[in-house]
């Protein structure tokens, strides 16, 4: 019975954390888009604004670089 209580807890939170992940991620990732796509209408070096995106080829992967590396200086 023991075994099930921990399985169950650990499940619990496994999807406790998928959740803030996405709590996080979401909001994180709509604010630096919207960054980069101003910076890319405005025609500036929006690549430089944002940790991680430096390298990246494209506006989606740029963010999702400084989302993630945002992420780990939070978390």
């Amino acid at each position: 019975m023991a075994n099930t209580t921990s399985f169950e807890s650990q499940k619990t939170s496994a999807w406790d954390e998928q959740i803030a992940f996405v709590l996080i991620f979401v909001p994180c990732f709509v604010l630096l888009l919207s960054i980069a796509l101003i910076g890319q209408l405005i025609g500036m070096r929006w690549k430089s604004w944002l940790p991680g995106a430096e390298n990246m080829p494209s506006i989606i992967s740029g963010v999702k670089a400084s989302v993630y590396t945002f992420m780990s200086h939070i978390i």
